[in-house]
């Protein structure tokens, strides 16, 4: 297994119960540690807790939907979580995405996707590179990274981000003036080559630009290219 997603503890969230026991038997023999909460009452306790190191969150639930959740979740928490959604559910996928979400997977879902999917977002939880070279610290104008401690501030203040939107970041840095592709984006941060109808990286970068730009008062930007890619530059 994956020294990055080694007895790593998942907290899955989903009313599903026959589905669900089986997912949880699959990512047991795969080294992971699994919690089930079948109806979402527990989810937000459970995932700010410090105990989980990844959320499977499903939309569709009981009492309270997904979205809601995902949305309580990260009033609280930087938590790598990936969202369950119905097949061909656009809005739900970019709604998720907007709200924090690190990735997504339309139900039904293969399982050892599923698995691909935890690994790579636990390897960037983990700081595992996203890059070539990456240094202890990389400077932009006020903004500083170091990578190695996943921090990032501007002007000596905290700017928090999720776990893809830290590695998006470091990802643009390491471009400097280049223009990252959509493609080159998605390999490093998501870890999947990019696909024309997955808006993930469009949306990352999006969350990313308006965090930025909040934090720096509008003097840093993540500048799009159309029809290519992002740039992450600071302004005059």
């Amino acid at each position: 297994m994956d020294t990055n997603s080694a007895g790593a503890h998942v907290l899955l969230v989903d009313d599903d119960v026959e589905l669900s026991t089986m997912l949880r038997q699959y990512l047991e023999n795969e080294g992971f540690k699994v919690t089930v909460d079948f109806n979402g009452k527990q989810a937000v306790v459970a995932a700010t807790s410090g105990d989980y190191d990844v959320v499977i969150l499903d939309v569709m639930l009981p009492t309270i939907t997904g979205i809601e959740l995902l949305r309580r979740i990260r009033q609280e928490s930087t938590i790598p979580i990936i969202m369950l959604t119905a097949k061909g559910d656009q809005v739900d996928r970019v709604i998720g995405l907007e709200l924090g979400a690190d990735d997504y997977l339309p139900k039904p879902y293969y399982a050892p996707e599923l698995v691909a999917r935890l690994k790579a977002v636990l390897r960037r939880r983990n700081g595992a590179r996203v890059g070539a070279d990456e240094e202890a610290e990389i400077a932009l104008s006020e903004l500083r990274v170091n990578a190695p401690a996943r921090r990032v501030t501007w002007a000596g203040a905290p700017v928090q981000l999720t776990t893809t939107e830290f590695n998006l970041l470091v990802a643009l840095l390491q471009f400097g003036d280049r223009v990252a592709t959509r493609d080159q984006l998605s390999r490093n941060v998501l870890g999947r080559h990019w696909e024309s109808y997955d808006r993930s990286i469009d949306v990352h970068a999006n969350n990313l630009r308006q965090k930025l730009l909040n934090a720096s008062d509008g003097g840093l930007e993540i500048e799009t290219v159309r029809g290519v890619g992002y740039r992450c530059k600071a302004r005059p």
